[in-house]
């Protein structure tokens, strides 16, 4: 007798009809023997219009009291998968984050996990039901509800499989797996049957959407296997997993294009030894998270310092460099929300050459200027304007072969 914890996301129990579904796999896995843990995510666009009735209350809510609303979405789908697993003769006790002893730090909106105590989880599997979670949230140390930041439910899953020690952590989702790229841009995208921890967790961070990177991380630190697979259907999907010698082999895995990064630019900062420490103290400060960084050289002891934010923190991270600009002298502070970045991801990287060269090629040759370049042993990413971005992604897919069936080679 196992233990596995499904996550079912907003698409999968959009309706009655998805909600049955999805409660028939928890009842099927039941019934083979192995205790099921699932977790949910808020039925179809809720969040958003949640959101959407909060601002036309407050423009700028308090994030607590946000964070105690959309937290309400995801404890509709437990309750309601509960009722389902119910009438199928299936013993089911929906739970809230405050519930399952996920507890997290006070920052609202973006709270993360420091400590997970499933001894509620684990009362109810022992007594013979199946635990339903409402994911996407916790609770901090004084006991406020707080969220873990859009798309987080799959964090939720993971970590709690962790914690239980489950055998698999599946995920199930409106697509059957990872692809090559966003199959809605490029149509010969191809799925990938297995993939790395750090290959997934750099598609995920660089716009990928079908696993929220924080869970990638804990399931690489815990080493839970993650299946990606679609609610709609029972052909195989995508494992993630431990990095393998033949994975090597493969240049480049997959490739990825988000528009959700603004840029934000120091003109004129004083090029000295401290001042960019001072810059990003002050953004990391309002909890920003800075992706890309470029300085070029000096010019009569002034230098220009460019940076990447998500869109959604771009209000905090335009203010906070004003106020360090302003400290430091700087000539401007400029902000451009009309960019795009490209990514390459492969841990074949690591073991050959050329990569980038192709990756540069292929661009120029689609007439895409390059801004910003960032690499690491398994990416590379280069910032461009926001307009040429699917040309882009779909040069790159071009180059790289990645339509075609890897040959291992």
């Amino acid at each position: 007798m196992g233990l596995i914890v499904q996550k079912f996301g907003g698409t999968s129990v959009a309706d009655a009809q998805g909600i049955n579904r999805a409660a028939r796999r928890a009842a099927l896995a039941r019934a083979a023997g192995d205790d099921v843990v699932v977790v949910v995510s808020a039925r179809g666009n809720l969040t958003d219009e949640l959101i959407e009735l909060a601002r036309k209350l407050s423009p700028q809510p308090p994030a607590r009291e946000l964070d105690a609303l959309l937290s309400t979405g995801e404890q509709q789908s437990a309750a309601l998968m509960a009722m389902a697993l119910h009438e199928m003769g299936v013993a089911a006790e929906s739970l809230a984050g405050v519930q399952i002893g996920i507890r997290t730090d006070g920052v609202f909106t973006r709270a993360r996990i420091e400590n997970v105590d499933p001894t509620r989880v684990r009362e109810v599997l022992r007594a013979g039901r199946v635990a339903i979670v409402a994911g996407f949230q916790g609770a901090d140390a004084a006991g406020n509800i707080t969220t873990l930041g859009r798309g987080a439910s799959d964090t939720t899953a993971v970590a709690l499989a962790a914690a239980l020690g489950a055998q698999m952590c599946e995920i199930y989702t409106d697509v059957d797996g990872v692809y090559t790229a966003d199959p809605r841009i490029v149509p010969t995208a191809r799925r990938i049957p297995v993939i790395s921890y750090d290959e997934m967790l750099e598609l995920a961070s660089l716009g990928a959407g079908v696993l929220h990177s924080r869970s990638v991380e804990i399931g690489k630190k815990f080493g839970v296997p993650i299946h990606v697979r679609s609610s709609f259907t029972d052909a195989p999907g995508t494992l993630v997993v431990q990095e393998v010698q033949a994975m090597e082999k493969i240049h480049v895995s997959g490739a990825t294009v988000t528009e959700n990064d603004a840029k934000i630019t120091l003109r004129g900062v004083p090029d000295q030894p401290g001042i960019a420490a001072e810059v990003f103290d002050a953004v990391g400060q309002h909890n920003v998270v800075v992706d890309m960084i470029v300085q070029p050289p000096s010019r009569r002891g002034k230098t220009d310092m460019s940076f990447t934010v998500p869109k959604d923190c771009v209000a905090e991270a335009l203010a906070a460099a004003q106020e360090i600009g302003s400290r430091l002298g700087a000539a401007g502070v400029e902000c451009d929300e009309r960019i795009a970045k490209v990514s390459v991801v492969g841990v074949g990287m690591r073991s050959h050459t050329g990569v980038a060269a192709k990756m540069f090629r292929a661009l120029a040759e689609a007439g895409v200027n390059i801004q910003i370049i960032s690499t690491s042993e398994i990416k590379i990413s280069c910032v461009i304007e926001q307009d040429q971005a699917h040309k882009a992604l779909r040069a790159v897919h071009a180059a790289f072969e990645l339509d075609a069936e890897p040959t291992q080679t």
